[in-house]
């Protein structure tokens, strides 16, 4: 396989791996929490380090891991104690995480090269360049929140409806919710790699958000979201090629791109039932 072609897949596994929990993301309006995940990653590569002075470690990956699923289930926790709001409570935990990775890179690893450019924005290429077998472990990613969703889609979806009616019906909301952001956190940290801490959240975002103009069921919005993912890969990719620019940005503009053609076709449908 040649590595345009590599590149390409890696490209569409990570933007479907993405989308499958970035939809319930979207649902349970917690968007921006991709955002603080992203800035976590930078403390967790600064932990990871300073355990095995190996920036190459693959300890790295369970330690940005774990700093993502910090914000993720800091910020719930915070929501949920109701002593602040829901976009505060974000805004206290994540920039936290960050200037502490910032510290501890700038006095404990002053002496490692770490481009912040390929760990914000990422670079698809790069990634299949030098490491032609991470396709296998988007694939796995992949595979696993496939799976999670087949077992858990009917309570994952009332939780994020209504989670305390779920409670009282005896549904283990809180555990479901704890496992979803873990899930949400390994799959923002393995697709960090090739798509940029920053822009995964569009990868996880963009897709339902332009689903959601389609259809309101839950099992087809998940489906169409996937579609979407691979489509605007798929576009972004050689679109980036053709222009000679960033993938993971092109991928993201693509994105744009169909969600504002989607919300343009919503708009001029409803004025038409309307009239």
């Amino acid at each position: 396989m040649t590595l345009a072609a590599t590149a390409c897949l890696l490209a569409v596994l990570t933007a479907v791996a993405c989308a499958l929990p970035g939809t319930f993301v979207v649902l349970q309006s917690q968007a921006m929490l991709i955002d603080g995940i992203g800035h976590a990653i930078l403390p967790g590569i600064a932990v990871g380090y300073l355990i095995t002075c190996d920036i190459k470690s693959p300890l790295l990956l369970i330690t940005t891991a774990a700093g993502a699923l910090a914000v993720a289930l800091g910020t719930r926790w915070l929501q949920r104690s109701a002593l602040v709001t829901a976009d505060a409570a974000l805004g206290l935990i994540f920039p936290a995480l960050f200037a502490a990775g910032v510290i501890l890179i700038s006095t404990r690893m002053s002496h490692v090269h770490i481009d912040v450019h390929a760990v914000l924005v990422g670079d698809v290429n790069l990634a299949a360049f030098s490491n032609p077998h991470y396709c296998y472990v988007m694939a796995g990613v992949l595979a696993a929140n496939a799976i999670f969703l087949a077992f858990t889609l009917p309570r994952l979806s009332a939780t994020s409806f209504d989670a305390p009616f779920c409670t009282v019906r005896g549904v283990r909301s809180r555990a479901l919710q704890t496992t979803f952001m873990a899930v949400v956190a390994c799959t923002a940290t393995a697709a960090f790699h090739a798509a940029g801490a920053m822009l995964v959240i569009a990868l996880m975002v963009f897709p339902t958000m332009t689903a959601r103009l389609f259809t309101r069921r839950v099992p087809a919005l998940v489906l169409a979201a996937c579609g979407i993912a691979a489509l605007s890969a798929v576009a972004g990719f050689w679109l980036a090629y053709w222009l000679d620019a960033a993938t993971s940005a092109a991928m993201t503009v693509t994105n744009a791109a169909l969600f504002c053609a989607a919300l343009a076709a919503y708009r001029m449908r409803h004025r038409a039932y309307l009239g």
